[in-house]
């Protein structure tokens, strides 16, 4: 029994190159016009009355806060993050239980909901006025306007982003090698540390790096909780908003570049880490 293959024709050879140059054309001139044009002007802004009164308008007193804010608010929810990641995939893919489907659908929930909505939500709990809002305020205790708050509204909008990295890998991977080190006498935790975690480790670290992303980035949930107050509860995107409402346009894109650049060495981390360890990376997905 005979095989044959059937030869592309010049024609039809000419007409896949031609396709081929114009999607690659039409891809880079989406990228040109929505990504670095925009990014070319939030530096060119930046540096428009030059480096000495870009560089005052990163170091002026309310900048910094907002700055500090902004990381310190990422450096607890994206560890929250990360441990809910963790415990709901690993329960969504090594567990059969009732509500299953429920805790996967409620794990997407923060991609449909409006953040301004995700933020009234937290409002409507711990305000003054809120379910919880008066037995605060007798313990003189804050959550609204104060950092308790934009942590928690951060940590709703960036819930899903390491829970959705894990799912699909710890899915394709199964339970084969953990039931191996089970059955050789290895307990929960040794089964976890030695052979779940390596497993997942870079789809653990991608969902990090998207995490900690958005959560420097998020603007409508923390808009709602965080009071405007300068200085105390604005992050780098909130005070953007407040220095170009102030037509200080220098002093906002100033920030604002900052909170770009924040953003470019997070992409430039994982594209480095994808380089570095891209064979690792092959073998882990060829393996499973």
């Amino acid at each position: 029994m005979s095989t044959t293959f059937a030869i592309p024709s010049a024609r039809q050879s000419r007409t896949r190159n031609a396709l081929h140059v114009l999607l690659t054309l039409l891809a880079l001139a989406f990228l040109v016009l929505f990504l670095l044009l925009p990014l070319g002007a939030v530096f060119t802004e930046a540096l428009r009355k030059g480096l000495a009164a870009y560089v005052d308008a990163i170091a002026e007193r309310e900048a910094l806060a907002a700055v500090r804010l902004t990381l310190t608010v990422a450096a607890i929810a994206v560890p929250l993050n990360l441990v809910f990641g963790l415990a709901a995939a690993w329960a969504l893919t090594r567990f059969e239980f009732r509500g299953k489907q429920v805790l996967g659908a409620f794990i997407d929930l923060p991609f449909s909901v409006s953040p301004v909505v995700s933020g009234l939500v937290w409002v409507l709990l711990f305000g003054g006025q809120g379910w919880v809002g008066p037995w605060l305020q007798e313990h003189d205790l804050k959550v609204i306007y104060a950092v308790p708050g934009l942590v928690l509204a951060t940590v709703f909008v960036t819930l899903p982003f390491v829970a959705r990295e894990l799912i699909p890998l710890m899915q394709a991977q199964g339970s084969e090698e953990e039931q191996a080190a089970i059955v050789l006498g290895a307990s929960g935790m040794q089964t976890f540390f030695r052979v779940t975690l390596p497993n997942v480790k870079w789809a653990l670290l991608y969902g990090v790096l998207l995490c900690n992303a958005r959560a420097m980035g998020e603007f409508g949930a923390v808009s709602v909780v965080s009071g405007h107050i300068r200085g105390l509860t604005n992050t780098m995107p909130l005070h953007v908003e407040v220095l170009y409402n102030d037509y200080d346009f220098v002093g906002a894109f100033a920030v604002a570049s900052l909170l770009a650049l924040l953003a470019l060495v997070t992409l430039a981390l994982k594209s480095f880490l994808e380089w570095r360890f891209g064979d690792e990376l092959a073998a882990v997905h060829a393996r499973h």
